[in-house]
């Protein structure tokens, strides 16, 4: 590991140590809801109602913390929507819509946002965090509803909902985040018209989310009148990811990775794999958020060798599903996209975000690429976020998007 890498991972140790410590010291809300698990409106219908992707299957009104003690300007509702999964077949997605209360000239802009990774638990839904004010993108959401804009937050599949979150399987984040869009303009109470000019915005997972958001656009949401998308800290290819987290400090997103490729395609073999400590371990940080798990060390420095009895993620099966699932690979977004990313990250490798890059490049995409010269990946986020936000402005204010592909 680099010097400077080094450096970047026991800052954003630091700094997930910090949001944990916030986590357990912020003030007790009056009547604190209950957790999704003990929450009935997080349990889908059996069988799921009629309806296409995007239709609302409920919803309620709710209020928004931006952070402890910090409400939004915004009247919120959760929502329950259809959307659908990585093998195509239809599910229940939770969510949250947030519209600011001010008055806006002319249609209001709604901005798709996909969260970063938030852990395995269903308490680290985004949609129950807002309510209690600990989640860690709530300052970015505000940032966005401070210009006016109507945002809406996917849980994603089963984050929230039963089962294991399927975690950085990309397609399945692709569709619950133009799914979002679509409930958005279905809740009527929220007076978003379905011609609504939209954005999609996300960093780390989120920067996943949001490229597949793009890339699947055309074919799988091509009403939606999305004028760009910005994503950061893409994690497009997990092969080469995976190989940065191994016996690293963040080791446990790798697991938590594996975790939700299992649980998007459960005829992959994992879990009968497991020695006595990959089990002990999944069992441990499978209920987990990310600033506890990675504060607390959990996993921290291990390799799947230590954990497994073979190399999984090599197999045939695997190898199948992580292709399936690799952003770029000739495929292009129809719409203009801003990609950032740290020059030192840590986390998610720098290469394999320059080579999807390229591939959309040479596929015909608009792209502004920005890369910053921070030493670590979290930081990344808040030195990108004015940029991504100001990107995005253009796009709906009809400016035309320039690219500075490679040459």
């Amino acid at each position: 590991m680099r010097p400077g890498n080094r450096r970047g991972s026991l800052l954003a140790a630091l700094v997930s140590a910090l949001l944990v410590a916030a986590t357990l010291t912020a003030p007790a809300a009056h009547a604190a809801p209950p957790l999704p698990q003990e929450d009935p409106f997080y349990r889908p219908p059996s069988p799921l109602p009629a309806g296409s992707p995007g239709t609302v299957i409920r919803q309620e009104p709710v209020t928004v913390q931006l952070g402890p003690g910090i409400p939004a300007d915004a009247r919120a509702w959760r929502v329950m929507y259809l959307s659908t999964d990585a093998k195509g077949e239809r599910n229940a997605v939770t969510g949250t819509v947030l519209v600011p209360k001010a008055p806006y000239e002319g249609k209001r802009p709604v901005v798709g946002y996909a969260i970063g990774t938030h852990g395995l638990g269903d308490q680290c839904a985004p949609s129950y965090g807002l309510r209690v004010g600990l989640d860690y993108e709530g300052v970015f959401i505000g940032g966005l509803l401070a210009r006016g804009w109507a945002v809406v937050v996917t849980d994603y599949e089963r984050l929230g909902t039963p089962g294991d979150h399927t975690y950085m399987v990309g397609r399945s984040q692709g569709q619950a985040v133009l799914d979002s869009l679509r409930a958005a303009t279905r809740l009527a109470d929220a007076g978003l018209p379905a011609d609504s000019p939209m954005v999609v915005t996300g960093y780390s997972q989120g920067g996943a989310s949001a490229g597949w958001a793009a890339q699947l656009k055309a074919g799988y949401a091509p009403e939606l009148a999305v004028k760009g998308v910005a994503a950061g800290g893409v994690p497009a290819d997990l092969t080469e990811v995976a190989k940065s987290l191994d016996g690293s400090l963040f080791f446990i997103l790798l697991g938590a990775a594996a975790v939700g490729m299992s649980s998007a395609y459960p005829e992959l073999p994992f879990e009968e794999h497991l020695n006595a400590q990959g089990k002990a371990l999944l069992e441990d940080a499978r209920d987990d958020c990310v600033g506890e798990a990675i504060a607390l060390g959990k996993g921290a420095f291990k390799r799947m060798s230590d954990l497994l009895d073979t190399d999984l993620l090599n197999t045939p099966a695997w190898q199948e599903k992580l292709r399936a699932n690799r952003l770029g690979g000739g495929a292009a977004p129809a719409v203009p996209v801003f990609q950032y990313h740290a020059v030192y990250d840590e986390m998610v490798a720098t290469g394999q975000a320059r080579t999807l890059r390229k591939e959309w490049c040479q596929a015909g995409a608009t792209l502004r690429w920005k890369e910053y010269p921070t030493p670590e990946h979290a930081l990344t986020l808040v030195a990108g976020a004015n940029d991504a936000a100001a990107w995005l402005a253009d796009r709906l204010a009809g400016k035309p998007a320039s690219a500075n592909c490679p040459a």
